[in-house]
């Protein structure tokens, strides 16, 4: 078994480590820190050791403060779409107490240095396709956050883009449950309980008609 770098009192950005609390997640140490504003959290090693959580979030609160004063688009009841999204983006990268950071950073998802800057990244979604309604994507779940692993797509597209979705091979092309519920006309839901609860056979399940009751008046 390889030995566990000790971080006891090391300083990593604003975080003092403390402890170890015993805690393991995706087989990491997590290290109980101080922030210098005071506050106590739970980090997971690597992001500690890699640079990607330096706080306890105050400072991108602080940072969020910052650009406020700086281009107008976080003004309240006006705040920008673009802003609110860059803005959830880093928390739930860099936050750990955000209630989506166990699902990004802490999986190891990052978000690039040069999008830390709020101002770079409006510039970068206003160039890239941005409209209203779509919603920022990446390519690769796997991957950071970063230009050429990210794209503006409708919320549609984003949830077949779910690293939990079902896929879903037939004739030699592959898709997701939902993809192949629109391709043949069958209710998602549907097309759920044929795989799921009664395990037919894919190619039955996505060609047999769906039957339609008719009851008498």
């Amino acid at each position: 078994m390889s030995s566990v770098r000790d971080l006891k009192g090391q300083r990593f950005g604003r975080l003092v480590v403390l402890y170890d609390t015993g805690e393991r997640k995706h087989r990491n140490v997590v290290w109980h820190c101080r922030c210098d504003c005071g506050t106590e959290v739970d980090v997971i090693g690597r992001n500690l050791t890699s640079g990607r959580t330096k706080s306890c979030g105050c400072y991108h609160r602080e940072r969020v403060a910052e650009v406020h004063t700086v281009h107008g688009m976080s003004r309240k009841r006006k705040r920008h779409p673009i802003y609110g999204t860059w803005h959830a983006m880093l928390q739930r990268c860099e936050n750990p107490n955000d209630h989506s950071y166990k699902d990004y950073g802490g999986r190891g998802i990052t978000v690039c240095d040069e999008w830390h800057d709020s101002v770079i990244f409006i510039n970068w979604a206003l160039a890239s396709g941005w409209r209203e309604g779509l919603t920022l994507d990446r390519i690769d779940n796997d991957g950071n956050y970063e230009s050429s692993n990210c794209r503006w797509i409708t919320r549609k597209e984003n949830s077949r883009n779910k690293r939990n979705n079902h896929l879903i091979t037939f004739n030699g092309k592959t898709q997701t449950m939902a993809q192949w519920a629109e391709e043949v006309n069958i209710p998602y839901h549907t097309l759920k309980y044929r795989i799921g609860r009664y395990h037919w056979p894919i190619e039955r399940a996505l060609t047999e008609p769906v039957r339609r009751v008719k009851y008498a008046s």
